[in-house]
């Protein structure tokens, strides 16, 4: 069926427009109610936010929605995405909420929904309370109405999760460490975390305003994380996007390290160790073509697919891989988590630091990504890639860099956009091929 409200990632979009009102939170706090109201026990949903403004609209909306249909509320306040899901499990919840738009700016926002066993829910959970949210649903008794009351332990429980990923004898002591929260949902637990190890901490990014999250820090913005660790002599800078839930690491040098770089770093030194299951990585379609050649290097696998972490984790969870991501940053460990968690991965990147007694530039630069380019073909309506002359260009590209590179493109789930994305050895050959084919959509489009 097609769909109004869910995207690839929960429900999102600019507050006070579209479908994302206080009147939609309500109706979707009814609908997964209504849809996890199973068994006889009292129900209990699990809420947190990031730092948003309309954070405090939609929370309030959502409370409303679960109470009518008789569930009971637990607010967390300001906690990251992974924080939810492991309080939804260890509180014994029927369903966690968390409402965030992750890395958009604060115009937006958006509700993801998980599970009781701390997953995102499933494509038959979200079809089933979508199509609720257009109907008429019972309301509890007035006597079974449901009650909401914060906690007060949510951050300490989360901090202890986090830490507990690391081996008890793995200290940070000696090392100098921006964290930049992107005024984002983590602002509190992740520099308490890596302050507790023993790290010196400097931190960026930890002043939520309710409309400064993301704004020029953050994962998305690492001009001030990469000023910031080179006036402060830091041997690394760790960034997380809005609800946490990402991760990209600068090294002393004020390099980017990006996600496929992570997952080449953590995905051997488990393997190493005989840890690593799966026999290798899952990632998406984006991840660089040298990560796959030096995972097969190695004796290890990259499987891909789409785009977003909800495929990437599908995927480990059939397949029994316990390392996944994607090259934007979300890093999902399932060891000691059910989702990505920006902080317990920039924790292994730490120990790891600490372990090899590298500088973080050396230790990092894990494999030499080959050249690529993403360009995005914004259009006004209609199907650019079903033109004739479009299909034609795509596949002399593809004929162009077989067994040399690769090329995806793939229209965007939020926006009237196509993005273009072409890899292989040569940076001059991929530059042409992406915009041989940027023309040809553009040509289709205004056709």
């Amino acid at each position: 069926m097609g769909r109004r409200f869910f995207g690839t990632d929960g429900i999102r979009g600019k507050t006070n427009a579209g479908v994302m009102t206080a009147a939609t939170a309500m109706k979707v706090g009814q609908a997964a109610g209504t849809r996890f109201l199973r068994g006889a026990h009292k129900h209990r949903v699990v809420i947190g936010k990031d730092t948003r403004l309309s954070g405090y609209m939609l929370e309030n909306a959502l409370v409303a929605g679960f109470t009518s249909v008789g569930m009971d509320v637990v607010l967390l306040g300001p906690m990251p995405t992974p924080a939810v899901a492991l309080l939804t499990r260890e509180l014994r919840a029927d369903v966690g909420v968390m409402i965030s738009a992750s890395h958009n700016p604060y115009e937006d926002n958006g509700i993801k929904l998980f599970g009781p066993d701390g997953f995102k829910l499933s494509d038959a959970d979200e079809e089933a309370i979508e199509a609720m949210l257009e109907q008429d649903l019972p309301l509890a008794a007035a006597a079974l109405i449901g009650r909401a009351r914060r906690i007060e332990d949510a951050r300490g429980r989360y901090i202890h999760a986090v830490k507990s990923a690391l081996p008890d004898a793995i200290r940070l002591d000696g090392l100098k460490i921006v964290v930049d929260c992107a005024n984002g949902a983590a602002y509190q637990v992740a520099p308490s975390a890596i302050w507790e190890l023993g790290a010196e901490v400097i931190t960026v990014g930890v002043q939520p305003n309710g409309t400064n999250i993301n704004d020029r820090c953050g994962s998305t913005h690492l001009q001030l994380i990469k000023e910031t660790v080179a006036a402060s002599g830091a041997d690394i800078g760790i960034a997380l996007d809005g609800d946490a839930d990402r991760l990209i690491v600068v090294d002393e040098k004020g390099q980017t390290v990006d996600g496929d770089q992570l997952m080449a770093l953590i995905g051997t030194q488990l393997a190493a160790r005989g840890a690593l299951r799966g026999g290798g990585v899952v990632a998406t379609v984006m991840s660089n073509l040298g990560l796959e050649r030096f995972l097969g290097g190695q004796g290890l696998t990259l499987e891909r697919t789409k785009v977003g972490d909800r495929h990437v984790l599908e995927r480990m969870r059939s397949g029994g891989f316990n390392v996944g991501g994607e090259q934007s940053g979300h890093m999902i460990l399932l060891d000691h988590a059910t989702t990505g968690d920006g902080t317990i991965a920039a924790l292994q990147v730490l120990a790891a630091l600490v372990q090899s007694g590298k500088r973080a530039s050396e230790l990092l630069h894990v494999f030499d990504p080959v050249p690529q380019l993403l360009k995005n073909v914004r259009f006004a309506g209609g199907k650019p890639l079903d033109d004739a002359r479009v299909k034609a260009v795509i596949a002399g590209a593809e004929a162009q860099l077989a067994g040399k590179g690769r090329l995806v493109i793939r229209p965007s789930g939020t926006e009237p956009v196509i993005r273009v994305m072409a890899e292989g050895d040569d940076a001059g050959e991929v530059e042409r091929v992406v915009d041989a084919i940027c023309d040809a959509v553009k040509e289709a489009a205004d056709a």
